[in-house]
């Protein structure tokens, strides 16, 4: 029986890289989910409120909004948030940035925009 002398364990170096790889993208991923989950529900939010927004005031609705975005910790700035009703269609815009901080000091800046136009159907 013939031994196999020339076998070496190459291929440690190529698994401990995949694995630090796949460390890294699960911390980006772990860091990036909960914000853009935060930033959608939002946007499900105002979409919701312009689907009932028939008997409401725009002011009620954008205090409705700023009170959501609070409930999901949305750093919004209230001067951005424009909740406007022309005729039969309800106008809802916001901008902002969510900083996401990194270990090392690094802050990812990500910028959100919704922008809502719904017709309001009176009954």
């Amino acid at each position: 029986m013939k031994r196999r002398s020339a076998e070496r364990g190459e291929g440690n170096l190529g698994c401990i890289l995949w694995a630090v790889v796949m460390a890294i993208v699960i911390y980006i991923a772990w860091m990036m989910v909960p914000v853009k989950i935060a930033s959608a529900q939002l946007a499900d939010f105002m979409e919701e409120q312009a689907k009932f927004a028939e008997n409401r005031p725009p002011e009620k609705i954008k205090k409705a909004i700023e009170q959501k975005a609070l409930e999901l910790e949305v750093p919004i700035n209230p001067k951005k948030l424009k909740v406007e009703r022309r005729g039969d269609v309800i106008y809802m815009d916001i901008e902002y940035t969510i900083p996401v901080e990194f270990v090392g000091g690094y802050i990812y800046e990500w910028h959100f925009e919704h922008h809502i136009d719904r017709p309001i159907f009176l009954f």
